[in-house]
């Protein structure tokens, strides 16, 4: 399942024996991986995290080899040498916020941005409790904070 970005040509290229389906929506994606894993069948699809899916529905992750630009140029490139995409998609980071003269005014609100550190299962987990469990937002986020005040508390820590 997938949500498009050369999916059939990277099933082509890879040799995967998957039928490529386009989801659409997210309802869609998560409907067709319950069925799925409800009757212990094959499933491959697209996910980032943190999300709550990995948590929910446990599986293997399938490491595709690294996404380069002559990957989708240059079927030289990779493993398959007559076909493109024969690889994972594009990553990226997220920025938390930024601004360019925003250091020099709100050093510490920097340091702070800086030290923020939250790992992936600990997101994915609140991000379920929103989404499949229904909590509110804030109701999700003041429980974390108050169980792990001397975690965010050090983030807010300013030494400038």
């Amino acid at each position: 399942m997938t949500w498009a970005g050369f999916d059939d040509e990277r099933a082509e290229a890879l040799g995967l024996d998957y039928e490529v389906v386009h989801a659409g929506t997210d309802a869609a994606l998560f409907a067709e991986l319950k069925s799925a894993y409800e009757r212990k069948a094959p499933f491959l699809g697209w996910i980032y995290t943190p999300h709550w899916a990995p948590i929910k529905f446990k599986g293997e992750w399938v490491e595709f080899p690294r996404y380069t630009e002559e990957c989708y140029a240059d079927p030289s490139w990779g493993d398959n040498k007559e076909l493109t995409y024969d690889c994972g998609k594009p990553r990226g980071w997220i920025k938390k916020v930024g601004w360019k003269d925003g250091e020099k005014k709100w050093p510490c609100a920097y340091q702070a941005i800086r030290n923020f550190k939250v790992d992936n299962n600990t997101i994915s987990n609140m991000i379920g409790e929103v989404d499949l469990d229904g909590r509110p937002v804030d109701e999700v986020v003041e429980e974390w904070l108050t169980k792990n005040k001397s975690t965010w508390m050090k983030w807010a820590e300013c030494s400038k």
